[in-house]
């Protein structure tokens, strides 16, 4: 296992997403954190790569990792209709595509499932997506 991979994971994650144009244009960001400024919480709808859980893929041949990931969608809209629409593009931008990764390959990445909850202002809403994804790296 090597924990290279997660950061490669989550470059490709993030390039993935800001590449496509209909989502960035729903979202004001891709964030590692969400974004702060001035004590000023944040407005409008964005995305946060989130929490992650690593397990060993490993065999004789090569070595490899499972990753399951959140991808987080926050929103000060009433209503979910706009975090249900940008979480509907996360989706289909992540799901069972072969993005690129720096390093190994990516075999696999799939939707796992989904949580939708309401807030407290400035977030009123937030939904979190797990995805899991099967890296392999070519080293051995």
């Amino acid at each position: 296992m090597s924990y290279t991979q997660s950061a490669d994971l989550q470059k490709a994650v993030y390039n993935a997403l800001t590449g496509n144009p209909a989502l960035m244009a729903l979202v004001t960001g891709v964030y590692d954190a969400p974004p702060a400024g001035n004590g000023v919480p944040p407005t409008g709808t964005y995305i946060t790569l989130g929490e992650e859980v690593m397990r060993d893929n490993s065999s004789a041949s090569h070595h490899g990792v499972i990753v399951d990931f959140d991808v987080g969608i926050h929103s000060d809209y009433a209503g979910f209709s706009v975090a249900k629409e940008v979480a509907g593009l996360v989706e289909k931008t992540l799901s069972w595509q072969q993005i690129p990764t720096p390093q190994g390959t990516l075999d696999l990445l799939r939707f796992l499932k989904s949580r939708a909850r309401r807030g407290v202002a400035p977030e009123t809403r937030r939904i979190v997506l797990v995805f899991r994804a099967f890296l392999n790296d070519a080293t051995i």
